[in-house]
């Protein structure tokens, strides 16, 4: 860190002073970063989770159509067997 300090004086004899200070640039962008990809990583897991709910009642409903499916034909079967007897 350098200091500067630059004196100028007028012709009426009144002194200026100017002074610059020269700090290291701040170094706090990993923190934002950090933020930003947690929300990006939140907000994906939410979308998939949200996907997989989805497909998972997706397969229940299939699942329990197909059930309903075998039933109905063990029905129409056992209606046939007592009709021949």
């Amino acid at each position: 860190m350098a200091d500067e300090i630059h004196e100028t004086r007028a012709p009426d004899g009144t002194t200026h002073t100017t002074t610059i200070i020269d700090r290291e640039p701040r170094r706090g962008g990993g923190l934002g970063m950090g933020l930003i990809i947690l929300v990006v990583l939140a907000v994906a897991g939410f979308f998939a989770f949200q996907f997989l709910a989805n497909d998972k009642a997706e397969t229940g409903a299939i699942t329990e159509a197909a059930q309903k499916v075998g039933d109905a034909a063990q029905d129409v079967g056992d209606a046939a067997q007592e009709a021949v007897k």
